[in-house]
């Protein structure tokens, strides 16, 4: 058993930003306690600070731009992908990158400017192709020389567009998080990529605007991105340069992570040394922007004390899989308890009928209750994300938290919902 945890908020450093614990020791989102929360919302929800998710876009937006005037930061929208979420981006200045038809359509419901909108992906299809074209997109990021014979059979304006490169980095992540070796299924080679900027460069249509690299996802050094910098800088001259993203967090008490000025500053004095000093330099964002923001509030449902303490959510890997895809490490506390000592090693479990439904092991919980409320943070950036209905799960809604106020940005899923793609064999049983 580990020793109990001294009565203190260190650990609240891993929480968002607008965190706290109230007098009756309860923790609280936004100046929202979660006691509230959760009998107005239910649980499992996905809580997010508003107020500190806009701060750190501006640490993004502005220490970039006092660091390289002619910049622009893209938010890698696959991190966080809600109309919520959008909306915020388009109203603090952030431009977005979308993966796919439904995120562009998401985008653009939103508000978002198409004029702030890339289009990614190594396999895109001629419907995403033609939708991106149609809203007249800031540019498509092309992956492969499928997508300029798509290009050139579907544009009928001009288009802009920059083309991945592999940079041959190989960064020290998760091997599902890593996009810059050799054997990445994104992007092309050096020679690949002089063979696509020639053809390019004979479209009457396609205008190439730059160049994108992108090394891999969670990265904890810097040097991979100063690395990602002077990949590019032979290839041009060019207009932009899109170093991507990647920039890991801090999930635990234990890790640590680069600050966003640490990388700032990689990026920039690399870019210094080997860009073109007019270019523009652009990166990507998305866990490190949207991550810390956000809380995941499960309500306990069950504790067992058999080889181990186990304590069961009401949730689990329907509602954040990252444990299970990539082997992340989580925190979690009894968040309606946060003054107790933290003195019982637990298992913290969810509901779904795989053994690997762990969401965070061997963690000291402060002698856990049926009913109490658990939380687990730094869960902003792709939990809800690959939010799935294992076991008929309902995909838990997002919660903007603010000021003292709750503002529900996408709905809970209803067992309605979950039936309504069932209807036509419904109603072949009528």
């Amino acid at each position: 058993m580990p020793h109990a945890q001294p009565l203190q908020t260190d650990f609240l450093a891993v929480f968002p930003e607008e965190s706290g614990i109230s007098e009756t020791g309860e923790l609280t989102i936004g100046g929202c306690a979660v006691s509230d929360i959760a009998d107005r919302h239910g649980t499992p929800a996905y809580l997010i600070d508003e107020v500190g998710l806009r701060r750190q876009a501006r640490r993004f937006i502005d220490g970039l731009a006092a660091r390289w005037p002619n910049s622009e930061v893209i938010f890698a929208s696959k991190s966080l992908p809600c109309v919520g979420m959008y909306a915020l981006a388009q109203s603090e200045g952030l431009s977005v990158d979308v993966a796919g038809g439904g995120e562009l359509v998401m985008a653009l419901a939103a508000g978002v400017d198409p004029a702030k909108i890339y289009l990614h992906g190594n396999a895109k299809s001629d419907a995403e192709i033609t939708m991106a074209l149609e809203a007249r997109i800031a540019a498509i990021i092309v992956d492969n020389f499928d997508d300029l014979d798509r290009l050139d059979r579907l544009a009928t304006s001009s288009q802009n567009i920059l083309i991945r490169m592999i940079p041959g980095i190989a960064a020290n992540t998760h091997a599902s998080q890593a996009t810059g070796g050799h054997d990445s299924k994104f992007g092309l080679p050096y020679d690949q990529l002089r063979a696509a900027v020639a053809r390019v460069e004979q479209s009457p249509l396609l205008h190439l605007a730059g160049i994108h690299v992108h090394v891999g996802s969670q990265i904890l050094d810097t040097d991979p991105f100063a690395e990602a910098v002077r990949s590019v800088a032979n290839l041009g001259p060019f207009q932009s340069y899109d170093i991507g993203g990647g920039l890991g967090v801090q999930y635990t008490e234990e890790d640590a992570a680069p600050s966003v000025n640490d990388y700032l500053d990689t990026i920039t004095e690399a870019a210094r040394a080997v860009l073109p000093a007019t270019a523009k330099l652009m990166i990507e964002p998305g866990r490190a922007l949207v991550a810390r923001a956000g809380v995941t509030l499960y309500t306990v449902n069950t504790v067992k004390h058999t080889g181990k303490t186990f304590v069961a959510v009401d949730g689990g890997m329907a509602d954040n899989l990252d444990v299970a895809l990539t082997g992340q490490r989580y925190s979690a506390v009894i968040a309606n308890r946060m003054t107790t000592p933290r003195e019982v090693e637990c298992d913290v479990v969810g509901r779904q009928c795989e053994s690997g439904d762990l969401l965070v092991g061997a963690v000291a919980l402060a002698d856990p209750q049926v009913g109490d409320l658990i939380a687990m943070p730094v869960t902003g950036a792709y939990a809800y994300t690959t939010a799935n209905n294992y076991n008929g799960a309902l995909i838990a809604p997002i919660i903007f938290c603010a000021n003292g106020v709750t503002r529900v940005v996408a709905e809970r899923q209803t067992y309605d919902d979950l039936l309504r793609p069932h209807r036509v064999a419904l109603a072949g049983m009528a």
